[in-house]
Formats: C-alpha cells, sequence, structure tokens
C-alpha cells in the first residue's frame, strides 16, 4: 500500500483500487464530519431521545435518556482528546490523537444500537436471539452503522473506516465467545441468566476483515484474541485508541450524570452516601477529590441544583484530566499500540461511584420492577411475531424476514423506542386498545 495513503479515511461503498486521501490532506477532518452529520441525522439516532438510559422514562423530565447521555459522552470525549493534546509529554502523539468531529462521531454512534427498556431489553432480545446469532447492543450499533443504516442499501451509514474502528468496543464473535451457564431457575419469568456476551455477530466477519486491513497480520490476529473465562462467557482482551478514549467518557458520563439523576430525583441518602463513597473518598492517596470530599457532598446533596451541577462539573474535570496515554509494546501500529488511561486514584474514585449508583439506584426493587415490565413486553412482542410473521409484520420487515429470519424481527424490535414498543404491545394485546388507522 502507497505510504501516503490514508486507508482509515476510506469507506466501503469505495472501491478497493480507489486511491485515498493524503495523512495531513486538509479534507481529512471533513470526511469525520460528515460521519458525525449521518449519525445525527439518522432514524436510529434520533429513536435514543425516547430509550431509557436508567429511570424509566416517564418518571421525570429531568434525568438523561439515551440520547443526552451520548450527547454528553461526546462533550466528555471532546475534553479528553483537548486534554491529552495539550499535554508536552504527549507532544509525539498529537497527529494520532483523534480530531473533535472524529471523537464526537464515535461517542455519539456507541449506544446506537440500544434496544428499547435499557440492559433488561437488550437481555430480552438477546433470551430470544441466543439460538439464532445472538443479541448485544454494541454488535447491533455496528451492524446499524454498517448494514442497516438509510444512507446507503449495502453499507448503511458507509462511515470512515476509522470511525467504524472506534466504535468496536468488543473485537470478538458470538460463537466463539458465548458460554451459557446452565440456569439454576429455569423459570421463563427469569430470564437473567441469559445476558449476552460482550462481541459483535458472526455476520460481521467481512466487516472486520476489511476494518482491519490496514494492520499486519501479527497485530490483527492480536486484536481479535480472546480472554477466554473459566465459567461464563469469553472476553475481548483489546480494543483501538480511539475505542478506549470513548469507553472511558462513557464510563464518565455513566458514573457522574447518572449519581446526578438519583440526587436531584431523591434517589440517594445522604447517610448511605457518607457511609460508603466520603468515608472512602478521603482515605484515599491527597488529589483534588479526597480534599474536598466534605464540600463536594455539600454541594451533591444540596437543594439548590445549580450547587449540584457544580459539584458534577468538578468531578468531571477531575477525572477528564487524570487520563494519560500509555503503549502497548506488543502492538506496532499506533492506533492500537496506544491506549488512553485513568491514574489508579482517580479510577477508584470513578468505579466508586459507579458501584454506589449500581447498589443504591440501579438495583433499587422498583427500578427493578420497570425493567422486568420492560422485559416481558420485549418478549412477548418477539414471540407474537416470530408465531406470526406473514400476517403481522410490517411489509418492509417481512421482506427482510424472508431473507434473514429472526434476525429481521430482532432487528424491527431493537430499533423501536419504549413509548412505541408500549404502545404495539398495548395496540396486540389489549383488547380496547388499537384502530386500524393506527401506525406500529
Amino acid at each position: 500500500m502507497n505510504a501516503d495513503v490514508n486507508p482509515w479515511l476510506k469507506r466501503r461503498s469505495e472501491c478497493a483500487d480507489t486511491p485515498g486521501r493524503e495523512f495531513n490532506d486538509s479534507q481529512q477532518d471533513s470526511q469525520f464530519q460528515r460521519d458525525r452529520a449521518r449519525i445525527i441525522h439518522s432514524a436510529s439516532f434520533r429513536s435514543l431521545q425516547s430509550k431509557t438510559q436508567v429511570l424509566g422514562l416517564g418518571e421525570s423530565d429531568f434525568y438523561r435518556t439515551r440520547l443526552t447521555h451520548s450527547l454528553e459522552v461526546a462533550q466528555i470525549g471532546s475534553g479528553v482528546c483537548e486534554f491529552l493534546r495539550g499535554q508536552p509529554q504527549h507532544a509525539e502523539f498529537k497527529q494520532i490523537i483523534p480530531t473533535f468531529s472524529l471523537i464526537e462521531a464515535i461517542c455519539l454512534a456507541h449506544d446506537i444500537g440500544h434496544s428499547p427498556f435499557g440492559h433488561g431489553g437488550e437481555v430480552a432480545m438477546n433470551t430470544m436471539m441466543k439460538d439464532h446469532g445472538g443479541f448485544e447492543a454494541n454488535g447491533q450499533s455496528l451492524r446499524i452503522l454498517a448494514r442497516l443504516g438509510e444512507y446507503s442499501a449495502e453499507f448503511g451509514l458507509d462511515l470512515t473506516r476509522r470511525t467504524m474502528l472506534g466504535i468496536v468496543k468488543y473485537p470478538v464473535f458470538y460463537s466463539d465467545v458465548c458460554r451459557y451457564r446452565t440456569p439454576q431457575n429455569d423459570n421463563p419469568l427469569n430470564i437473567d441468566h441469559w445476558s449476552p456476551p460482550k462481541c459483535i455477530y458472526d455476520s460481521e466477519r467481512d466487516l472486520m476483515d476489511w476494518l482491519l486491513r490496514p494492520f499486519s497480520d501479527e497485530d490483527r490476529d492480536r486484536f481479535l484474541s480472546i480472554d477466554n473465562a473459566g465459567d461464563g462467557h469469553s472476553r475481548s482482551r483489546y480494543k483501538s485508541f480511539d475505542t478506549s478514549i470513548m469507553e472511558l467518557a462513557d464510563d464518565i458520563a455513566y458514573g457522574v450524570h447518572d449519581l446526578e439523576d438519583a440526587l436531584a430525583l431523591g434517589l440517594v441518602d445522604r447517610k448511605v452516601w457518607q457511609q460508603q463513597v466520603l468515608s472512602t473518598l478521603v482515605s484515599l492517596p491527597s488529589n483534588q477529590i479526597s480534599d474536598q470530599a466534605d464540600k463536594i457532598t455539600e454541594l451533591l446533596f444540596s437543594q439548590n441544583a445549580n450547587d449540584r451541577k457544580h459539584a458534577v462539573s468538578r468531578l468531571v474535570a477531575y477525572l477528564i484530566r487524570s487520563i494519560t496515554i500509555v503503549e502497548q509494546s506488543e502492538f506496532s501500529a499506533p492506533l492500537l499500540r496506544l491506549q488512553a488511561q485513568m491514574e489508579s486514584v482517580a479510577y477508584r474514585v470513578l468505579i466508586l461511584i459507579k458501584d454506589f449508583v449500581m447498589q443504591h439506584v440501579i438495583l433499587r426493587p422498583e427500578l427493578q420492577m420497570l425493567q422486568f415490565k420492560g422485559q416481558r413486553v420485549v418478549v412477548r412482542l418477539f414471540e407474537i411475531f416470530a408465531a406470526n410473521p406473514n400476517r403481522l409484520l410490517p411489509h418492509s420487515v417481512e421482506e427482510h424476514y424472508q431473507q434473514e429470519g429472526l434476525r429481521a424481527i430482532s432487528d424491527y424490535l431493537s430499533g423501536m423506542t419504549d413509548v412505541s414498543a408500549g404502545k404495539l404491545y398495548h395496540k396486540l394485546l389489549s383488547p380496547t386498545a388499537g384502530s386500524i388507522f393506527d401506525r406500529s
């Protein structure tokens, strides 16, 4: 390959022998701007406004949806890149650090494949698809971007190679990593044991061949290697540099902003916070958060929304400024050799907050009831359409079904919002609901 050609600006729609752009072409960032625009204007991205992040839709107008979460991840991702680019010790990596357009495109698209009703909906979808290639939200994101997006009938949104690579969080295939434990309770009302492996679909092998083509054989093989688990699903071992930035931005947004939502809705008890979080924060080695832990707690639990926002901003800024670039010597290509990494003390702060949110917000029985209800909606709809595909599926989906079977139903249902799935459920199962003039 010509050294002057940048293969990372290539799109799958381009012929293999089409000349690429020079690496320092002034139009390079405009290609990533185009990627970002295609994502923002896609129907799948738009539907995130009515998909659950953590709290169920309709509980309040304050908290995040998948859409607002994705916007915040994009902003944090840009902040991380700006910070890294400004650090003298990383001057040699400036050319490889993603542009704002690139990292924003990756971050905006990272949740685009999520099903309705959050993680519960994902487990429900996989329960129905586990013997038919599985369902996993990150894998579905890649499928939408590469195949289902409306820009191209053959190539989906037809994004650049580098943007697509950045979205691949788990570069392993479903059949290679799925290892379901034998359920102790096979009651059909409990489907927790069918949580999917973190992966992409087997159908994307040709896509991965294209994505990884610029790398050496050694880098390709290592990047796709699997960390075998003794019990349960195996996992991927590596991710690209851009993905590592997106993942840290996602973790920061997920931990800190979900905490803000919970505080605003009165779901967090201050005494429990002091016992389980504050006491640990003050015991950490001196840093901007541990030194101000009492003050931050005061701001977080203030009745003044501005105070709470200032505390959240401090946490986010601290976590961003704790990120550095490390090198994985086993890779030769910079996009795989470099990784964004959070310093250990800051990472402990983030994990502490995320674990607290998990235990005292996400696992609350009230939220789990909403998740269970969403799971039942997804499972029942899937069962109905699988039993009556020719009778009930919209014509466009039925045509897709003739080619891809249950995967077409999976694509159809996972593309729904919480609201549209709920309406369709009532239309099909409530005797007094539904009209010939309804549009599902």
